[in-house]
């Protein structure tokens, strides 16, 4: 994730997330502290509430208006560039206001329309108030959902990626007891296919390995402590042997994420959401990185939610999406070279 940018390349789009969260402020900071490391990149929101976050912050950040992502390379030195998508209403940190929601689901449109046909190199994305949204009308359970739909309703894979793991998990956002019930060796496949390919494609690992981690304490200890293992988890692995790719498991999740075990793999298939995110944020909380597999364009998002409570404070920590910027160039770079 510390590769030199590549600037000849087009820019990335950094997507406005929650007005009344930290987004702003932190895409401000990303410009400001790390911009020799990210390359270029342009912010798709409103030009007059990031100058006003510009202000307040101090230590002379800048915001430049653009009117096209072409633009962005040469404003990039001098200030962070905008390509303006105006707010319906003024913005009060740490209170969401519906009125906006348009703005904030446009950002995520264009960005991703920007990224299909090849204007920006991939998009990163703010963290958005799905809440909020969802008030407005927005129909989607999410960012990853609402991307996958405007790229053709690809099937989509979050990853959850720091320096030392990557975790993927296979059921979501649901109820540990709907997560269970809906676990599938389908399931475990198909996300185990589009992972494998992608750690090729985007990663530059030849021959991935997988770890596809057990659902039961000790992998089920032979179907006394559950079946689940034996039934649908193991006979996934089989299959994914059997087409080539180098997967093993399932494996105990108690020991999987341990320093020795992590050497052994390049990603974690995980049977729940928390089996994932826990050990991502426990070993790097803040430079965990959300990536979404499967897509025709580069999206990734800081591993955080938009911490309403500390918006307009200046203590949120801009680490995530520097790193989140960093991996998109590097996944954008090495599709470039793959192509």
């Amino acid at each position: 994730m510390a590769e030199t940018p590549h600037c000849d390349a087009p820019p990335l789009a950094l997507t406005m997330g929650e007005p009344a969260g930290v987004g702003g402020e932190l895409s401000l900071r990303a410009w400001a502290t790390a911009r020799d490391q990210t390359g270029p990149f342009f912010a798709i929101d409103d030009p007059a509430r990031l100058a006003a976050l510009a202000e307040r912050l101090g230590g002379g950040i800048k915001v430049e208006e653009i009117a096209a992502p072409a633009e962005a390379a040469t404003v990039f030195a001098r200030a962070l560039p905008v390509l303006a998508e105006p707010l319906a209403a003024p913005v009060e940190p740490g209170k969401p206001d519906t009125v906006n929601a348009g703005a904030v689901v446009n950002s995520i449109e264009r960005a991703t329309r920007l990224a299909l046909d090849g204007t920006a190199a991939g998009l990163v994305t703010n963290p958005i108030q799905k809440s909020v949204l969802y008030a407005a009308g927005f129909e989607h359970p999410g960012h990853t959902e609402f991307v996958a739909k405007l790229c053709g309703d690809v099937e989509p894979v979050m990853m959850l990626a720091c320096e030392a793991l990557r975790a993927v998990p296979v059921t979501v956002h649901v109820s540990l007891r709907q997560a269970v019930d809906s676990l599938s060796t389908e399931t475990i496949v198909n996300k185990g296919r589009i992972t494998a390919a992608a750690l090729k494609r985007d990663f530059g690992i030849a021959r991935p390995r997988l770890a596809i981690a057990g659902l039961n304490p000790h992998g089920g200890e032979d179907g006394t402590l559950g079946t689940e293992d034996r039934d649908i988890v193991a006979p996934a692995v089989a299959i994914l042997q059997s087409e080539g790719i180098d997967a093993f498991g399932p494996a105990p999740p108690d020991t999987l994420f341990s320093p020795r075990a992590r050497r052994g793999y390049d990603a974690a298939l995980c049977m729940y959401h928390d089996q994932a995110l826990i050990p991502v944020k426990a070993l790097d909380f803040d430079g965990g990185v959300n990536v979404t597999l499967g897509l025709p364009v580069v999206r990734t998002s800081p591993d955080h939610g938009t911490a309403l409570d500390i918006a307009g404070t200046g203590q949120a920590s801009e680490q995530s999406l520097v790193a989140a910027l960093m991996m998109a160039r590097l996944i954008a770079a090495n599709r470039a070279q793959r192509a």
